[in-house]
């Protein structure tokens, strides 16, 4: 289904027209003539605008040209009197997708026409999310108790159209788990869309999230379409939702409760069918009672509430997720049939990951270019601090936040306290890592 807007100062034509186009549920508006149109693509957008050229007023190519200059990827079609066929080539070289000569054929031909355009922006869309990308990831888990119910409440929130909100550790995997509710959603289809809140400035962020219109800031040379606009029809994964401030906040707020919203610089009301699921590793209680996270909002986010446990807590997924993830990174660094020695396994099983999967992925990686031959030793795992070599047995049980404390500690002295690459070492952003070192005093 797509939103199209029909032009002509006919009535007749007009309704001929909508109602072919409706026989394929389409959403279809009528303008009367150039004027009217212009005031309905000021106020909402359209897939797919079919307009008449000569009208009074305002004609069709001045509605073509201020589409093409505001709304490059509305596609047009052009209607033109038998013997015009000069104006519809001009329309042609403007941008318009095809026109139709009038008196029109049948509603066959008006539906095919419109369907061929109406593909055409389809697959302009999907070019323009297989650009953002969306990384391969390894399996959420390899049969460990702990996730068993973790995996069973994916399996049956992925049915409905329920908004679900990811809770857990940085690392846990809390991107797999959204790309499993979308795979095996009825939106499977549909894109997928991602974006980190702690990646991106507030100012470029909103542009990430919303999309802008041509001049809405310095270098806006164009108009860009958001990712929530480019996953329409699909599942939206806002990643560190936490990190989201008070302003931007409002706005989402507003896309979830009325589904659509305007692009940066506009006034123009684009409508979006995205599916919600949203992660964070804060604690959206303790931010709600500080006054930083709207409670509105996390309640029409936390419909469905996961918590993914952390690595430490599912010890029979590490040496397959081990082997999974050395499986592609052994290749890429040139290291193809390297493999995991019985001694490394016990050494990755007994260390507590305080960064999860993606530390084990890291220290994997190290472990890819330090091992000498075709197998991976003890000598080749760097974990930190060092006392992790001394084994399972001396690493008892610790509070999390005295285990979190240490890790950044050790990461900042590793890189003489170059504080980003602190963050890349730990696989946080790095406003998350400037809040932890408020919060525990490592200024």
């Amino acid at each position: 289904m797509a939103r199209i807007l029909i032009t002509d100062d006919e009535a007749g034509i007009r309704e001929f027209v909508a109602d072919s186009l409706r026989l394929d549920d389409h959403e279809v508006d009528e303008a009367a003539d150039g004027r009217e149109a212009l005031t309905r693509l000021e106020r909402r957008s359209y897939d797919l605008v079919i307009t008449d050229l000569r009208m009074p007023g305002v004609d069709g190519m001045t509605v073509l040209r201020k589409l093409r200059a505001e709304q490059p990827d509305v596609e047009v079609i052009v209607m033109t009197a038998h013997g015009s066929v000069d104006s519809a080539v001009e329309a042609m070289k403007l941008g318009a997708f095809d026109y139709l000569s009038k008196p029109l054929g049948g509603p066959d031909e008006l539906r095919l026409v419109a369907a061929r355009a109406l593909e055409r922006r389809r697959l302009i869309a999907a070019s323009a999310r297989a650009e953002v990308g969306v990384p391969d990831l390894p399996p959420l888990s390899y049969g460990d108790p702990a996730m068993a119910s973790v995996v069973t409440a994916l399996e049956k929130v992925a049915r409905t159209s329920a908004s679900v909100l990811l809770l857990g550790e940085t690392g846990t995997g809390k991107e797999v788990a959204a790309r499993t509710i979308h795979a095996l959603s009825e939106r499977r289809a549909g894109p997928f869309m991602a974006l980190n809140c702690a990646a991106l400035a507030d100012t470029l962020l909103e542009s990430e999230l919303f999309g802008h219109e041509k001049g809405a800031f310095t270098g806006a040379a164009g108009q860009r379409r958001g990712r929530i606009e480019l996953a329409h029809g699909g599942t939206f994964f806002l990643d560190e939702v936490g990190e989201l401030k008070g302003d931007l906040q409002a706005k989402l707020l507003r896309v979830l409760q009325e589904r659509n919203f305007e692009r940066v610089g506009g006034s123009r009301t684009v409508d979006v069918d995205v599916r919600w699921v949203a992660a964070t590793n804060r604690d959206l209680g303790q931010e709600m009672t500080a006054g930083r996270f709207r409670e509105d909002l996390y309640h029409r986010l936390a419909v469905f509430p996961i918590r993914l446990p952390p690595l430490r807590e599912r010890p029979a997924d590490i040496v397959p997720m081990a082997h999974h993830l050395l499986g592609s990174i052994a290749p890429r660094l040139g290291r193809a049939g390297l493999r995991l020695g019985a001694d490394a396994e016990r050494l990755l099983v007994g260390w507590h990951w305080p960064g999860n999967v993606r530390e084990l992925a890291n220290v994997l990686e190290r472990a890819t270019i330090l091992a000498d031959g075709d197998t991976i030793g003890t000598d080749a795992i760097l974990l930190e601090p060092s006392t992790a070599r001394q084994g399972a047995a001396t690493v008892g049980p610790r509070p999390l936040v005295e285990l979190e404390r240490d890790a950044i500690a050790s990461a900042l002295q590793a890189v003489s306290g170059n504080r980003r690459r602190a963050a890349e070492l730990l696989g946080i952003a790095e406003r998350t890592l400037y809040d932890k070192l408020k919060r525990y005093g490592l200024e």
